[in-house]
């Protein structure tokens, strides 16, 4: 077992993880698109946010506790979809999946993920979790997708609107970014000096898209799993075929990559129950403002229709805070989480998650509330969000 007293914020993690994780697996985590401005920013605008501090307000009998589209939570935060976290740490979502579980809040699958969906069922005791869809080409792979999901206990479908196409993100082309890595003299120099992950590779069989991998027709091995899913991805997905999978799915129907306050209109308007402010963690559009950006404008549009969530750029309970003073019901943390994961296994996800909460509960005090419930914009210094 792992010390993790000193571990006290995010950004330790990080420093951890960077060591720890091959370099075109945490580069791959930890980049955005083009110049990154957009991926810096989502971090960056929270800090230009101020809060009101309270004092002589009673503090006693505190709670974060709430709800995410029904779904009670002990903090309003879920972990986000991620590809290729088994690649952060051997079995790495199963990690995430159990230390969700444990913790309280929700755990979200990848379709471009290591472990597969029957692989989190078979690992959680079949606990309930979230599972995020791109849409394919092949639509009878997604309706296949779709099945075993439902198979899995899955409880609420996260459909991915803002990856039609691939943005421009240099450090994946640079560092020639496969899963598993090919044995280039370069790859295997950076392995040499990560033994804690080689030896937990060693150890499994799951080392590629286990969604994917013996479920797709003519995906038998890495090559053809790699033309396959570089070919895969839909340009022309519309809302129809939003409307298509929600009847398809029948259950909880979450969007994310709502970024602009006409597509909200129309997400509120589809029968979803949530929608995600999201810029793909600044992977996508560079050039695009940050998710905390905005949220405001969104949730005064639809917030009265749907729930609005949103991720992107949360380092601490403080920007779980912020995005709840502004209106988000749920937030969703994918970089933090994978900092954790990347630097101790799942005991780091747990520890990340335990210094978000921390971080949440002592600011909602300090600002004056006892309940994340009763939080609200009043909470901000005015002029500064």
């Amino acid at each position: 077992m792992s010390d993790l007293s000193k571990i006290t914020s995010i950004e330790d993690l990080r420093v951890i993880a960077k060591r720890r994780v091959p370099k075109m697996f945490y580069d791959y985590a930890d980049s955005g698109a083009w110049t990154e401005g957009t991926y810096r920013a989502n971090e960056s605008d929270f800090q230009r946010i101020k809060l009101r501090q309270r004092v002589a307000v009673n503090m006693e009998g505190r709670s974060t506790r709430s709800t995410m589209i029904g779904e009670e939570v002990a903090m309003p935060v879920a972990i986000a979809p991620t590809g290729l976290t088994g690649m952060q740490h051997a079995d790495g979502e199963i990690l995430g999946a159990r230390a969700a579980k444990a913790f309280g809040i929700p755990f979200t699958l990848s379709t471009m993920s290591i472990c597969s969906l029957e692989d989190i069922a078979e690992n959680t005791g079949r606990h309930p979790f979230w599972f995020q869809l791109y849409v394919m080409k092949d639509r009878d792979f997604i309706e296949r997708l779709i099945e075993r999901a439902r198979a899995a206990n899955v409880s609420a479908l996260q459909l991915t609107l803002d990856l039609q196409i691939l943005g421009q993100r240099h450090k994946d082309i640079k560092n020639g970014l496969t899963a598993p890595p090919k044995p280039t003299i370069k790859n295997l120099i950076d392995l040499a000096t990560k033994p804690r992950w080689c030896m937990g590779m060693l150890g499994t069989k799951r080392r590629t898209f286990g969604n994917i991998a013996g479920h797709a027709k003519g995906v038998k091995d890495l090559s053809s799993l790699s033309s396959w899913t570089a070919e895969q991805f839909d340009p022309a997905l519309s809302w129809a075929d939003v409307e298509w999978i929600k009847k398809l799915w029948g259950g909880k129907l979450v969007l994310k990559g709502i970024m602009d306050v006409e597509d909200a209109r129309l997400a509120a308007s589809s029968g979803a129950d949530a929608l995600i402010v999201s810029n793909h963690g600044g992977r996508q559009l560079d050039g695009a403002p940050s998710s905390i950006a905005a949220l405001p404008a969104i949730v005064e549009a639809v917030g009265s229709e749907i729930e609005v969530w949103m991720d992107g750029g949360i380092r601490s309970g403080q920007d779980v805070l912020k995005a709840r003073a502004l209106g988000a019901r749920g937030t969703m943390v994918g970089r933090s989480f994978l900092y954790g994961l990347g630097a101790y296994g799942q005991e780091g996800v747990m520890r990340a998650l335990q210094i978000i909460h921390k971080e949440l509960d002592i600011t909602m005090a300090f600002c004056g509330r006892t309940n994340i419930d009763e939080v609200d914009s009043s909470i901000l210094l005015p002029g500064t969000f």
